[in-house]
């Protein structure tokens, strides 16, 4: 959540109340008006989309930014939080399910020409996304796992994500490596500490990656992405990755 968001966030959540039933009528009508009507501090907050939720009368608010709250029809009362269903199989994070389905749609807007592709030799089985760093010691450990990955086909995608920022040394080194003829030789070159000679400066999608990532919730690398766009952050050894996957069988 957005650092400068969040106090105003906590504070409103401190004193929310229980929310009053709305007819389905002024549901419908809020449903629309709402993203109209949201303000902090009298100015307009950038709202991406408004939809309905399984709580009466408050309705979920995505950012532009790619945060996400919860606020009643009158735009008076915000949740900061996630929805969870209490049903036969225990607790069933609705938040999360619909943040992980929206993440893997959006990575698939994304060409694999501008990723850096670890395919294997053998029959893919799986393919993981990959927010990386190439000044990160975890990605770089995580980075020596690969071909044990491949080996048990699962295909490693990487995307760009300088975590200190576009002009920070990862910037402008994950920068070299979308710029060189060979991307996973730069790739691995680079997350071996070894300096790349050629020029940061060609059109490439680093910075647009790295906004990217920022939308999706990455927090830090390494930052990996499953197929059904669960986030699973930090490093992980390849046979528990191999696990996650549900490839053991």
């Amino acid at each position: 959540m957005n650092r400068r968001l969040m106090p105003v966030l906590t504070t409103l959540l401190a004193t929310t109340l229980i929310a009053i039933g709305l007819p389905v009528t002024a549901l419908a009508s809020a449903h629309h008006d709402l993203a109209e009507r949201l303000t902090v501090n009298g100015e307009p907050m950038p709202v991406a989309e408004v939809r309905e939720t399984p709580l009466d009368g408050f309705f979920e608010v995505r950012l532009e930014n790619g945060e996400t709250f919860y606020s009643d029809a009158q735009g008076k009362h915000f949740l900061v939080g996630d929805i969870y269903e209490n049903g036969e199989n225990g607790l069933v994070n609705l938040t999360e399910q619909r943040r992980n389905a929206e993440r893997a749609a959006r990575l698939t807007q994304v060409p694999e020409s501008e990723r850096v592709i670890f395919r294997g030799t053998g029959e893919r089985r799986a393919a993981i996304t990959v927010f990386t760093d190439t000044t990160c010691p975890y990605c770089r450990r995580l980075h020596e796992e690969v071909p044990k990955l491949n080996e048990m086909g699962v295909e490693v995608q990487y995307l760009a994500f300088p975590r200190a920022g576009m002009g920070s040394e990862g910037g402008r080194t994950l920068s070299q490596v979308w710029c060189s003829e060979n991307r996973t030789e730069a790739m691995t070159a680079a997350k071996r500490g070894e300096t790349l000679s050629n020029s940061p400066d060609c059109d490439n999608p680093v910075e647009e990656q790295y906004h990217l990532g920022m939308e999706l919730g990455v927090q830090g690398t390494p930052a990996i992405v499953m197929p059904d766009g669960r986030m699973v952050p930090g490093y992980v050894p390849a046979e528990r990755l191999v696990e996650m996957l549900g490839l053991n069988d």
